[in-house]
């Protein structure tokens, strides 16, 4: 299921990725067809059954090298950023919780098998 988030909330996507994909295509194809260009949105539009309006804005996004917002897929840089900066603190925090575990582990298993006394 495609979700998006809008004020918080989570919303499902009228349109799937690959209608989106598809339509940006389409009308790239037109534009760059001789004689093609003006209209071209509106006709892809109308051909595939979606609002024109969200048709430009695929297509703004799109010559703007972005995606969507919500949409799983190569982000900017500062996105890119963000997520490594909180995969590092996500290592370290694992990392700090398996070494109180050994300590844990070492600290019972000394106590669960005290050494045998001395005569």
């Amino acid at each position: 299921m495609d979700l998006e988030r809008i004020n918080g909330m989570v919303a499902q996507r009228k349109y799937p990725v690959e209608l989106r994909e598809r339509a940006v295509r389409m009308v790239q194809d037109l534009q760059r067809a001789p004689g093609g260009g003006r209209g071209a949105i509106s006709q892809v539009a109308r051909d595939l059954g979606i609002h024109k309006e969200a048709l430009r804005t695929w297509m703004r996004l799109d010559e703007q090298g972005k995606r969507p917002a919500g949409e799983v897929g190569e982000g900017t840089p500062a996105d890119k950023d963000a997520t490594i900066t909180q995969l590092q603190q996500r290592v370290r925090e694992l990392e700090r919780a398996n070494s109180i575990l050994r300590a844990a582990s070492a600290f019972f298993a000394r106590e669960m098998d005290p050494p045998p006394p001395k005569w």
